[in-house]
């Protein structure tokens, strides 16, 4: 039932052979890793209205500049980021830039920051395209966290299928945003010139500003709501840590994805502030502070207030931008489900995280931390009840400390390469890429510094705190894995022979499990053998003597003495002595235990050779060697095992053929065979 369930959810398995297959052209990978960017523009512009509100309708007048502002540093950004993905088209991104050029700990702190980034992605994106679909469909509305939990389920569904099905899936929906987001901009554009009227249903209401903001407070709320617009850029990192997704060649496609996705979206965030502004558009994170609206006003989001103004009469439009939208915004955490598995596995392959990490699924998608990435989204999106504002103010610290530190790494990068290229023309090429990088790393520094001092108190330390988790968390795991290996490392001088071998076979009663392992044990030859069983039962103890006397059985019977009936203990401190007596020798314990095929059946039994044999994998020059045998309800479990490995033995192409290295000597040869 599992398998047949994994089956239906992700597929039949891809052969490795097939990766190569799941490389995306760009009109795949723009809606694939462009999503995020181009989903921001549907909240960042709100979110500065929303910020600008608390001093009152007059702030609004500040949106346009704020907005040219963050459109200009998303410019820079991308123009940046076009030498990253041309330098470092590994798919490191911004982790193996900043590792390469800055160090280890520069590159954890960049790993960490978008580890945070890409969690915060899907949650935030989930929340807030589930905000907009509530806008026209009130149901979705109504249950904000159930609603985001089932999108979050669905987008990890998708990528479990593999990265060209997901691309393939959302590529309609993302082009269909696109479509009706430069349909509404033009119309309503189109309809101003014209001198129409548009108004959105809040334009008649006022604002109440909660403070009365001058001097230095208005700088300080400026740059809050400039943080929170800086929103719009979060996501244009996906694509240098796609890179490897992408057809060949792969930097040139994937720095044209890039641009694509900065020109819409600062068209499409200039445009809708425009319109904003245009249609008199209030947006507050309180209804209760818009004068004049009725008690019971449930405010639609930004966009949904100017699609309703511009396509006034057309409700077929509103409904289509809204569910668009929505979507957009659902597919958004695509762009984290696909970078998060791919830094992850980097990252693991490096032993900063777990090994499970770095290996391919059924469908060549890094399953595993596909699966991770949505237990922490959904873990936030629960906590903080989907709310986008209480979310919003988590975001992007992570994603401008992995500009920050990728654009300084790619400037010491140039200065690396300059120090040893003598052609001029290629130089010149480094010195405008360095200006770039120099520039990008200037602009998101100083964004960075905003967003902390605007952004800490009201929640963003939440993801500083992660960060610093991550952080000391990769640290420790590179530490154990460092520590392993030092304490394994080994040559021809460390294959000693023990001195002499002692065989034990644990004993419980005389039966046909006890007799294999008495049989296998024998045949393994060693110095010395026994059979131990430990005293629990007098009565039973006499009794297996007497059957083991009376069969004359050619191993001896030791009888260990246990006053407070305990099995595990008795059988440890033997064990023990015989290793404080000759430390020299090697100690080898076998286990007869069953093997049960129904899961009902392991309540029925103690489990006392499980008990043994994980306390004596903790004592020095001790093996266990488990002997099973297999009841009958195994077997059935063993021919069900059997004819599900032969139907994917069936399923697989009989023209691939398999090659086999084997080694002769010094020799390697290759046979090749078809299945």
């Amino acid at each position: 039932m599992t398998a047949a369930a994994k089956r239906l959810l992700v597929g039949r398995p891809f052969r490795s052979e097939r990766l190569s297959n799941t490389l995306l052209p760009k009109r795949l990978a723009l809606p694939m890793f462009a999503s995020d960017a181009l989903s921001s523009v549907a909240y960042a512009p709100a979110e500065i209205f929303t910020v600008l509100s608390v001093a009152g309708l007059s702030a609004y007048a500040y949106t346009p500049w704020i907005a040219v502002l963050v459109c200009l540093v998303m410019v820079v950004v991308v123009a940046s980021y076009r030498q990253n993905v041309h330098a470092y088209p590994s798919g490191g991104g911004d982790y193996e830039v900043a590792t390469e050029n800055l160090g280890p700990d520069f590159g954890l702190v960049v790993g960490s920051a978008l580890l945070v980034d890409y969690i915060l992605t899907v949650a935030v994106s989930a929340a807030s395209g589930v905000a907009n679909v509530g806008s026209a469909i009130a149901i979705v509305g109504q249950h904000p966290v159930w609603a985001a939990v089932v999108v979050v389920l669905v987008v990890t569904g998708a990528n479990l299928r593999g990265i060209r099905e997901s691309g393939a899936a959302f590529a309609v929906p993302v082009y269909a945003f696109i479509f009706a987001m430069m349909a509404m901009l033009a119309t309503g554009i189109v309809r101003w010139l014209l001198g129409s009227a548009m108004r959105a249903e809040s334009a008649g209401f006022d604002v109440q500003p909660e403070h009365a903001v001058s001097g230095f407070a208005l700088v300080f709320l400026l740059a809050r709501a400039f943080s929170s617009g800086s929103a719009a850029l979060t996501g244009v990192e996906a694509v240098s840590n796609g890179v490897p997704a992408f057809r060949k060649p792969k930097s040139r496609n994937a720095a044209t994805t890039l641009t694509l996705m900065g020109v819409l979206a600062v068209t499409m965030m200039i445009g809708l502030v425009s319109l904003a502004l245009i249609t008199k558009a209030r947006v507050t994170d309180d209804p209760g502070r818009l004068i004049g609206a009725p008690a019971d006003y449930h405010p639609k989001t930004l966009i949904a207030q100017i699609a309703q103004a511009v396509f006034s009469g057309f409700p077929v439009a509103f409904y289509f931008l809204s569910i668009t939208t929505g979507i957009i915004l659902f597919l958004a955490c695509n762009t984290a489900f696909s970078g998060f598995p791919v830094l992850g596995s980097v990252l693991a392959q490096n032993r900063y995280l777990p090994r499970q990490l770095h290996t391919r699924g059924d469908r060549l998608a890094f399953s595993n931390g596909i699966v991770l990435l949505s237990f922490m989204a959904l873990v936030l999106l629960v906590a903080f009840r989907a709310d986008v504002t209480a979310l919003i103010h988590l975001y992007v610290v992570g994603v401008f400390v992995s500009f920050t530190c990728s654009q300084a790494g790619m400037i010491r990068h140039w200065n690396r390469l300059l120090r040893s290229e003598t052609e001029a023309s290629v130089r010149r090429r480094m010195r405008r890429s360095q200006t770039i990088n120099a520039v990008g790393f200037t602009f998101t520094a100083v964004v960075l510094l905003i967003v902390l001092v605007t952004k800490f108190l009201a929640g963003a330390w939440i993801a500083v705190a992660g960060m610093a988790m991550f952080f000391v968390l990769m640290k420790a795991i590179r530490r154990h894995y460092d520590q392993v290996a030092r304490e394994t490392e080994g040559d021809e001088e460390d294959m000693l022979l023990p001195g002499r071998v002692h065989a034990i076979v644990l004993v419980s009663r005389l039966h046909l499990p006890t007799m294999r392992a008495l049989a296998y044990a024998r045949a393994t030859r060693a110095d010395s053998l026994e059979a131990v069983t430990v005293n629990v039962d007098l009565a039973d103890t006499r009794a297996l003597v007497d059957q083991w006397d009376t069969q004359n059985l050619p191993v001896p019977l030791k009888v260990l003495e246990s006053p407070y009936r305990e099995v595990t203990r008795p059988i440890l401190d033997y064990v023990r002595r015989l290793r404080d007596k000759r430390p020299n020798d090697l100690v080898v314990v076998y286990i007869p235990e069953y093997v049960l095929g129904r899961w009902w059946e392991q309540l029925l039994h103690n489990q006392s050779a499980l008990r043994i044999k994980a306390r004596l994998l903790f004592t020095p020059g001790v093996m266990v060697t488990s002997v099973p045998w297999q009841l009958a309800s195994s077997r059935g479990q063993d021919r069900r095992v059997r004819a599900r490995a032969n139907r994917e033995l069936q399923a697989r192409p009989r023209h691939v053929p398999l090659t086999i290295t084997h080694t002769v000597g010094s020799e390697q040869r290759e046979s090749r065979d078809t299945p």
